[in-house]
């Protein structure tokens, strides 16, 4: 009878849940002390196949669920796999650095001042100049990038607990996130607003899989 008057997981509410993230031999990738937090019901706050799992599930539900590949971050992309010149890049530089896009040749004109420039689109609509490459190898005169996100090709498994369930308000619905929360991608940073990217030049924060600050499961 009790259950008939809890809160149950539907469009538009606001979910809080505890997770721990493994991979397909159950080797921890992610266990966070605080729960993520996202707005159900196609927002793409979280994968597809999570929402539906936790759709009229009630406060107290946990689960395990594995993902393939193409559920959640997509097979592995070898075309994503760059070689910089290193000369291109900010010092000091180490591996697990990432950045937006993919730094252009250094000219007299348009290069910042850390010889940065975002890799142009040709005009074209593509995803390249938004991509984010993770720094995997620096050497004397080259630097190894990855444009693939840190989890691609791997399935991974999710454990679920759900913490709290509350309506969202018209702001929440309208922003298509909780306050103060944006989408947050695993083993990447969190998004910045654009004054923050301005102050960045470009270089983003390091992050890894163990310490990202994860505020949306997707």
């Amino acid at each position: 009878m009790f259950d008939e008057f809890r809160m149950k997981i539907a469009k538009n509410t606001i979910v809080s849940l505890r997770y721990k993230l493994t991979d397909a031999q159950n080797n921890v990738i992610e266990e966070p002390d605080s729960p993520m937090v996202y707005l159900h019901g196609g927002y793409d706050g979280t994968f597809p196949k999570i929402e539906t799992m936790l759709d009229g599930q009630n406060v107290g539900y946990e689960t395990t669920i594995q993902l393939e590949p193409n559920e959640a971050f997509g097979d592995y992309d070898p075309e994503l796999l760059k070689i910089e010149p290193r000369v291109r890049f900010p010092e000091p530089l180490e591996v697990g650095m990432q950045f937006e896009g993919v730094p252009e040749a250094q000219t007299e004109e348009g290069a910042d001042e850390q010889g940065l420039v975002a890799e142009s689109d040709d005009g074209d609509d593509g995803d390249e100049d938004t991509l984010i490459y993770t720094v995997t190898d620096v050497a004397d005169n080259q630097v190894v990038l990855d444009g693939n996100h840190p989890l691609a090709g791997m399935a991974l498994r999710f454990w679920v607990q759900v913490e709290d369930i509350r309506e969202a308000t018209h702001a929440e619905i309208e922003n298509g996130h909780p306050k103060g929360a944006e989408s947050f991608i695993f083993g990447m940073p969190n998004e910045q607003d654009e004054d923050d990217e301005e102050d960045l030049d470009g270089l983003l924060d390091n992050s890894t899989l163990n310490n990202p600050n994860p505020r949306t499961l997707h």
